[in-house]
């Protein structure tokens, strides 16, 4: 069942790859019982901003299956935007004040680059948390991504992240931790990417009543979850959703940074990503760039081969979860035949919960 998208204009990269998908209007009165309508706040980078769209786009499009599924755009205010940027949110992005007043079977929240190494002062804290609190009240199941999750668990329950000697970064193996309806039929080891300067340890989460559902010894928890009022709140520090080439271009991103001298020290290859004869290559270059310096021997980076050589080892497993994400949600659905809408004012300021210190 194709995914469609809900608001004024599909963004452009999918229309081309997608050109049969349709645009729908919701109001009050149209029906929504056909659909998952799933609220995707995307709070990447402008960098990543559309590539983001797409990775989520093809995930829910590739998992749902016969389930038809509504989608409508969202960004947080407060994460910093280029003019480029503003254009595109104000092209096929709804304001966050709209999400109020909406009803939303389930929602996703991506992260993003953190400015502070505080996250609650982001100048998007307080909107990320009245999100939240609506998100437990007003949906079935939410997704949190990466830095989403990191500021999840931060707000609802003081979990605090803590920093990495090294970047997190690659594809992982996690076995399953715990059974759990999420992970049924997926195979005994669940492969995703991961790219990240800080964690969250599985003792500090099950402390606070979450569940962990799969787990690495070399990468600590990878999903977790844990019911919040209504709705089961689904944590992934990784990125299920990520595309074949997104660690490349991260990689080929950071080697960038490096070259420019804003940042001390040539960025680690990404984990189980690479074959050996890429994995030779690339450190022949990391040679030939850390000798000379300076940003135009990013003219050598062999990209073109590194392309044909890359695989998506991790998509049967982030197709099959996302799938019965989508399935636990149709259930919960089917259950309840009006979902009421909390009033608009309950979310026009910062939450009254206290937060943590």
């Amino acid at each position: 069942m194709p995914l469609t998208i809900e608001g004024s204009r599909i963004p452009t990269q999918w229309l081309e790859r997608k050109p049969s998908n349709r645009v729908v209007h919701i109001n009050r009165r149209s029906p929504k019982d056909e659909y998952i309508r799933i609220a995707l706040i995307n709070n990447m980078p402008d960098s990543a901003l559309e590539d983001t769209e797409l990775q989520f786009f093809d995930l829910l499009d590739a998992a749902s299956d016969d389930v038809p599924v509504l989608v409508k755009l969202f960004s947080l205010t407060g994460v910093p935007r280029t003019d480029r940027g503003m254009r595109h949110l104000n092209s096929f992005y709804s304001g966050i004040d709209e999400l109020w007043d909406s009803q939303f079977d389930a929602l996703i929240m991506t992260g993003t680059e953190p400015q502070q190494p505080n996250l609650r002062q982001e100048p998007y804290w307080p909107t990320l948390a009245t999100v939240l609190d609506w998100a437990e009240k007003n949906t079935f199941s939410t997704i949190l991504s990466c830095l989403a999750a990191h500021a999840g668990v931060l707000y609802s329950d003081g979990i605090e992240r803590h920093r990495l000697s090294d970047k997190r970064f690659g594809v992982f193996d996690f076995a399953k931790a715990t059974e759990h309806a999420l992970t049924n039929r997926t195979s005994d080891l669940i492969r995703f990417p991961h790219s990240r300067w800080n964690e969250v340890r599985p003792d500090a989460l099950t402390a606070c009543g979450y569940s962990v559902l799969t787990q690495s010894a070399d990468a600590g928890a990878d999903c977790f979850v844990k019911r919040k009022k209504k709705s089961l709140f689904v944590h992934f520090q990784g990125h299920p959703e990520y595309g074949e080439h997104t660690l490349l271009k991260e990689y080929r991103r950071d080697i960038k940074r490096f070259l420019r001298r804003e940042r001390e020290t040539y960025p680690t290859m990404p984990h189980g990503y690479f074959g050996d004869k890429a994995t030779t290559m690339l450190q022949h270059f990391q040679e030939t760039a850390s000798l000379n310096g300076g940003e135009d021997v990013m003219a050598t980076f062999p990209e073109e081969f590194l392309f044909k050589q890359l695989q998506t080892t991790w998509r049967s497993s982030a197709t099959r979860i996302y799938g019965n994400w989508m399935s636990y949600v149709q259930s919960r659905k089917g259950e309840v035949s009006t979902f009421p809408v909390a009033s608009t004012e309950a979310y026009r300021v910062v939450p009254k919960r206290s937060v943590l210190p």
